[in-house]
């Protein structure tokens, strides 16, 4: 099925476009450029109504073509036990992310409600590649199919998407809450600025990501000494796991330069676009803990 592959690529192309586009609205504050109007746009044209619109307009089309790649992928590929459920989380996330898009702009909306939004969108993502994954048979191209990934690796890699989530949710919080640089300093922060209720809150969630941040990191490099020891002969694990160290590594040196740059747009969505491939290969990591528990129970 060569048009489902094609299908496969774009969609997963159109979906970072959408993660990164969202990343966009917060940080130019485009979110009211179509004024409180949804899904139509009115209002006098500007920058900001340009940004909004685009944003809806991709995000429109990658349901399409999720729904698209839902339904093909159940029919042609209904048999691998893992197509169904993804299917399912891929259009469901990515509808839940489209409604409470349009709630933040019909109606107001906590900072704290709207830091969900991206990692909604990001199960939605993470879905889709899986997807693609399967459909271009990555499996069988790698040596994932002999692999057994032992409890201890299986618990760590659930533990860590959760928490990666946690992360997400704290750096999506500092962009609704207008704080990218509420902490002038990188890695701590400075406090000698007039005393401000909501710049104060702005700077203990800086300081609480950072933190949580840092603990990622370790965890990240922690878990690649244990892999290269363990699974040295796997190159699914081994090379895989040094792609997830580089991304996490790259990411806090995003974050870094978010604050000596002053929050310059292109670092910033940089750093929105390599957490989401983080996060998309540490969801394949999943798969192959879920197959691997299967695997055990038949033996």
């Amino acid at each position: 099925m060569k048009s489902l592959k094609v299908l496969s690529i774009i969609t997963t192309l159109c979906m970072i476009f959408v993660l990164v586009g969202g990343a966009l609205v917060t940080k130019t504050e485009s979110g009211m450029g179509c004024g409180a109007n949804w899904p139509f746009c009115y209002g006098e044209w500007s920058k900001e109504m340009f940004i909004e619109l685009s944003h809806r307009l991709v995000s429109g089309l990658a349901g399409i073509l999720v729904l698209a790649l839902s339904i093909l992928s159940w029919k042609f590929y209904g048999h691998i036990r893992e197509t169904k459920f993804l299917a399912f989380i891929s259009f469901f996330f990515l509808v839940l992310q489209g409604l409470i898009g349009a709630a933040a702009v019909l109606w107001p909306q906590s900072d704290f409600v709207l830091a969900l939004h991206f990692g909604i969108s990001l199960i939605s993502f993470a879905a889709v590649l899986l997807l693609t994954c399967l459909i271009f048979e990555i499996d069988q191209k790698f040596d994932a199919d002999s692999l057994h990934i032992t409890p201890v690796f299986r618990r760590q890699f659930l533990y860590l998407t959760i928490y990666i989530l946690i992360v997400v949710y704290t750096g999506a919080l500092v962009r609704h809450l207008d704080s990218s640089l509420a902490c002038p300093s990188w890695p701590f922060c400075d406090n000698s600025t007039p005393f401000s209720i909501d710049y104060h809150l702005g700077q203990w969630a800086q300081m609480i990501h950072r933190v949580l941040a840092g603990v990622a990191f370790i965890w990240t490099w922690v878990l690649l000494f244990s892999i290269l020891k363990k699974y040295s002969d796997f190159k699914v694990m081994k090379q895989g796991w040094i792609i997830q160290t580089t991304f996490i590594t790259f990411q806090v040196l995003l974050g870094a330069f978010v604050i000596f740059t002053r929050a310059n747009l292109m670092i910033a969505l940089l750093h929105a676009l390599v957490i989401t491939l983080y996060f998309g290969f540490l969801c394949y990591y999943l798969l192959l803990s879920y197959r691997s528990t299967k695997k055990g129970e038949t033996n």
